[in-house]
């Protein structure tokens, strides 16, 4: 994970600090671009303890097509909402915050974000991008029009937060799949290693699914950032040294579903064999 490592330092030595839409402040750069072979480990951070199981959840939600943050806490936590009070997630603070400000249901059982990342990739317009892209992997794989959106303009202000990662295209070269992602914008501290993960996952997932192997992840960012609140903590990480990455074990029973949804403790079926790492580094998540 030399090469996230790397974008950190490019960020805090050449970036520049301008204002941003949360009033926090951030170091920016615009324009990057990381590149991981997953054939030599999955690329999870070490030098921080990376949030696996809220990566898996998250993806297996988006998978499942939900907009309900409830669900992904179920997802999450591996319990069933009634037993949930007081336990959050990732999308918790936008769903009492910007969801509730677009008038959406929020409540102890149900708290509806609008159509985010679920509600495109599986039902663009009418249509089920994850479906499409299965089809098109298994059945012309040579093609170079395998894409997944989640930025659709007539629906952004519906969101209660418009999609940061907003497309990825998918490549199979010699029974190897790759994949790059565009993200337009990346908290370089807290959120791009979750994003590494989450897409490189996804990667896994295809190509376990449409009998490929994995070659490449691409991670493209347009605008790369720390906040002004970070820096501290960047410093911290910046100091330590790497550990070995770890290799993925999907669970041979493992399906991914194109229709219904995934057991509450689906997350199991996913596990990081020889996972290293430091201690994690606590940060506020600017909303």
């Amino acid at each position: 994970m030399e090469v996230y490592h790397k974008l950190l330092r490019d960020i805090m030595d050449k970036g520049e600090d301008v204002s941003d839409r949360t009033k926090v402040g951030t170091r920016s750069i615009f324009g990057y671009q990381m590149r991981f072979d997953l054939q030599k480990g999955f690329p999870a951070v070490t030098t921080k303890k990376l949030a696996w199981k809220s990566v898996v959840a998250e993806l297996l939600w988006f998978l499942e097509g939900s907009t309900d943050e409830r669900r992904l806490a179920e997802l999450t936590y591996g319990i069933n909402r009634l037993s949930l009070d007081g336990k959050t997630t990732i999308w918790t603070a936008n769903a009492d915050s910007q969801a509730k400000d677009l008038g959406y249901h929020n409540g102890s059982m149900y708290k509806e974000l609008g159509p985010v990342y679920g509600s495109q990739w599986r039902s663009f317009g009418g249509t089920d991008q994850i479906k499409t892209i299965i089809d098109q992997l298994k059945n012309n794989p040579d093609s170079r029009r395998i894409i997944l959106s989640a930025w659709n303009p007539p629906e952004i202000d519906k969101m209660a937060l418009p999609p940061c990662h907003t497309l990825s295209q998918f490549r199979v070269y010699n029974g190897k799949l790759n994949c790059q992602m565009y993200q337009r914008s990346a908290d370089a501290f807290l959120g791009v290693p979750f994003n590494i993960a989450s897409y490189a996952l996804l990667t896994h997932i295809l190509a376990h699914h449409c009998g490929l192997e994995v070659g490449d992840y691409v991670h493209t960012i347009g605008d790369a950032h720390i906040y002004n609140d970070h820096f501290k903590q960047v410093k911290q990480q910046l100091e330590r040294d790497h550990y070995d990455l770890p290799t993925l074990d999907i669970n041979r029973m493992f399906e991914l579903k194109l229709n219904g949804q995934y057991r509450i403790d689906e997350y199991k079926s996913f596990r990081l064999t020889n996972y290293l790492h430091h201690d994690t580094i606590k940060a506020n998540m600017a909303i």
